[in-house]
């Protein structure tokens, strides 16, 4: 990197710094963001899924578990899956804007350990204590829990493992201080099989959050160079393609509401006898001044932009001809007030002209304010002429 030249070069190269952690820090909400609506698109069938499964656990076993604990068991599940659900509906009713990760992650954290910890417990208190092949059974249920938490919460990799614990471990542990060889056999086989499970979710995780990143970056440098290509780099307007295709739809939005539409053309006065006196560097600061007042000084349905050298073009919809006549006297009142050193007495002309005036397309607008515009600079310059 090239050394820093000064002061005002070393002040830059910090504000780029900033402006680059600011945006990456809009990239990492995005990310958290996308990762939220993820988790919420592709758990919802987890609830149902869920509560069949230990439905269908209780059908298959029902002449081994205890009926009593089975009611229980099944009554406070259906109790924590109607909370999920509850979450989901206030989560698909609420606007786009409310859906953020600090309103809603540690809620569904509460209801997927409730709800695990629910299934976890009451797949433990079900299981007999005399039946291998209940118990075999439970934990080939447990197991496949385990696994559709992989696939229902992969956006976060911490839910899915509490998810998987839950629901695995009260069982697993169970049988693994049983006396008996099958039983500590089928424990360890679970174990080890939930190694790979716990590994497969880090590699899961990460590979989604990478594919979230990358996606807001390619956003971001599309956004980028598509203003890029619309922005007059020097006054940070419109340039001139950005502002005909602007202008076009504004026009036709005009038309098709039978509203007025008022143009503003506007030349700055003796710009070549400034740049041959004091340089192009001293014009192009006068040209940046000029931006930044135009910036400042309209709407933002307005639209706005250079259209080469000196030039701009402004147009107000829905704005009577004598109006815009005021705001084009308030800008050149603006620019004669400016101080470019070393320039000094800074004026402009401008030509106003309104679609109420004739049926014309907008490049006939435009010319029509752009000959009031010349006749502004053949009264003398530093006014406003109104088309006739």
């Amino acid at each position: 990197m090239a050394p820093l030249s000064g002061a005002a070069d070393q002040a830059d190269f910090m504000n780029g710094l900033g402006r680059g952690r600011d945006q990456d820090c809009v990239i990492e909400e995005q990310v958290r963001t996308d990762r939220l609506h993820q988790l919420f698109r592709q758990s919802f069938a987890a609830i149902l899924g869920s509560y069949l499964a230990a439905v269908m656990l209780c059908w298959l076993c029902w002449d081994r578990f205890d009926h009593q604990v089975i009611l229980v068991w099944l009554v406070v599940l259906t109790g924590s899956s109607l909370l999920r659900v509850k979450m989901f509906v206030e989560w698909f009713r609420c606007p786009n804007a409310e859906r953020t990760p600090d309103r809603w992650e540690r809620r569904y954290w509460i209801t997927l350990v409730i709800s695990a910890g629910i299934w976890g417990l009451g797949a433990l208190a079900v299981m007999p204590t005399d039946d291998r092949l209940s118990q075999v059974l439970v934990m080939l249920f447990t197991v496949g829990m385990s696994v559709a938490a992989v696939s229902c919460y992969s956006a976060y990799r911490y839910m899915t493992l509490a998810s998987m614990g839950l629901v695995l471990l009260p069982c697993t542990l169970w049988l693994l201080f049983q006396p008996s060889p099958m039983q500590v056999g089928v424990a360890i086989a679970v174990l080890v099989f939930s190694t790979f499970v716990v590994s497969a979710t880090r590699k899961l995780s990460d590979a989604l959050e990478k594919a979230f990143r990358l996606t807001r970056q390619m956003e971001r440098a599309h956004n980028i160079s598509t203003r890029a290509a619309q922005t007059d780099e020097l006054t940070g307007l419109m340039n001139r393609r950005a502002f005909f295709e602007h202008a076009q739809v504004l026009y036709e939005q005009c038309r098709h509401n039978r509203q007025p539409l008022c143009a503003l053309m506007m030349d700055m006065d003796h710009f070549k006898q400034i740049n041959d006196t004091y340089g192009h560097q001293a014009g192009d600061q006068v040209l940046r001044q000029i931006g930044g007042v135009i910036s400042a000084s309209f709407r933002q349905a307005d639209v706005y932009g250079r259209l080469g050298g000196e030039e701009f073009a402004v147009l107000l919809p829905n704005t009577s001809l004598e109006t815009a006549r005021t705001i084009a006297e308030q800008l050149v009142k603006a620019i004669s007030g400016l101080v470019s050193e070393p320039v000094h007495g800074l004026s402009a002309s401008l030509g106003v002209a309104s679609t109420d005036a004739q049926d014309q397309d907008l490049h006939g607008l435009m010319n029509t304010a752009d000959k009031a515009l010349y006749r502004a600079k053949a009264q003398g310059r530093n006014q406003v002429a109104v088309a006739e």
